[in-house]
């Protein structure tokens, strides 16, 4: 019998997975598709919340911690695998986006002295600029707001290092295998019963299925306040170079990500739809009006692809990592909403010490499954 079973196989789950098949437990995946293909695969990859002054203390405890495992994790998975999943430092520049007139001033200096404040709390290296001292292919030369701390990965290279890592320590996925019902007896998970008409059994469960859970968990979701949120984004191929820096707008938070062999994304949007994940003509047309008013080299005929991705959308940004209030050995990670990627090593640690009883690293009361 399985140690644990994990029950989806994107970003949460396949480093929940890693974590714990390296503390040496026997590890199964059940994800209803394939592993790693829907919104770990569809988000831009950067590990930062996008301005992390506009957050609560349990979204930036949770992803700066994270960040500080991020070299490491990165690391093992590259000696591991071969697979480099381009971690690196290439800072955020952060543009005002505001009018000139004294009102706008005024609010851009209040939010200038707030990311001062919390930078220098928070020990993360930020300078006021000439946009284009860092990023020359901008349309404007404005003054700017510089984080060269940030960094980003490319999440499909991450997640195909996961998988690859899961197998090469031992864990078993298996693909297109829903989980259809739940066997619980003396408010304890006996086995789930899967699409493929198969029946799995563990001494613990894990629950990752991203904006799918709260229906995954049907009435043992409780009070989990979790919901799916599109976002869809453009990829640009430009030439490598035109861009180093992820470049972000305020007020909208609209991006440019560059990869170092010339691929721009731009997004993202924010759309409460259910769980349609349809692009629409209508982004596409306003993304590329953003992204070429940005960077006038941008343009259409540089369009390399469009898609969409259902984050899992919850208060705050604030995940639930934590076990069930009835069912002992049923376990959640999941709720990121925007910084699953982020959030994923720090995530998979918190859940991991929890099965093994090991001590937590940070206060997981923010974390608590809602009864």
């Amino acid at each position: 019998m399985n140690d644990v079973i994990v029950i989806g196989g994107g970003i949460a789950g396949l480093a929940t997975a890693r974590e714990l098949l390296r503390q040496g437990a026997h590890v199964t995946i059940l994800e209803r598709n394939r592993c790693g293909e829907e919104s770990s695969w569809a988000g831009g990859g950067i590990l930062s919340p996008l301005l992390p002054w506009d957050y609560s203390d349990p979204v930036t405890q949770l992803t700066q911690w994270s960040n500080r495992l991020y070299p490491g994790f990165i690391q093992a998975l590259h000696m591991e695998t071969g697979i480099d999943p381009e971690f690196h430092a290439s800072g955020m520049l952060v543009l005002p986006g505001f009018s000139n007139g004294p009102e706008e001033v005024a609010r851009q200096d209040a939010r200038h002295r707030i990311a001062e404040a919390w930078c220098a709390q928070h020990d993360l290296a930020m300078r006021m600029v000439r946009s284009h001292e860092i990023a020359p292919a901008l349309a404007l030369d404005e003054p700017a707001l510089w984080l060269p701390e940030v960094c980003q990965v490319r999440n499909p290279r991450l997640l195909q290092a996961l998988v690859l890592a899961v197998e090469m320590n031992g864990g078993t996925i298996i693909e297109h295998a829903e989980v259809t019902s739940w066997k619980i007896a003396q408010e304890r998970i006996q086995s789930v019963a899967t699409s493929r008409g198969e029946e799995y059994a563990a001494a613990s469960y894990i629950v990752t299925a991203g904006a799918w859970s709260r229906q995954l968990l049907r009435e043992y979701a409780l009070k989990l306040d979790i919901w799916p949120v599109r976002g869809q984004i453009l990829l640009f191929k430009a030439q490598p170079g035109l861009l180093g820096t992820i470049v972000l707008q305020e007020p909208d938070n609209f991006y440019l990500i560059p990869r170092r062999d010339g691929y721009i994304l731009a997004g993202s949007t924010v759309e409460e739809v259910a769980f349609d994940k349809h692009t629409t003509a209508h982004v596409r047309k306003e993304l590329l009006e953003k992204a070429h008013r940005l960077v006038p080299a941008l343009t259409e005929e540089m369009l390399a692809g469009h898609w969409a991705g259902l984050r899992p959308g919850s208060p705050g940004n604030i995940p639930v990592i934590d076990s069930h209030p009835f069912v002992t050995n049923l376990y959640l990670n999941s709720g990121h909403y925007r910084y699953g990627v982020t959030m994923a090593p720090g995530s998979a640690r918190l859940v991991s010490n929890m099965i093994l009883n090991k001590p937590q690293p940070l206060d997981v009361t923010p974390y608590r499954w809602p009864a």
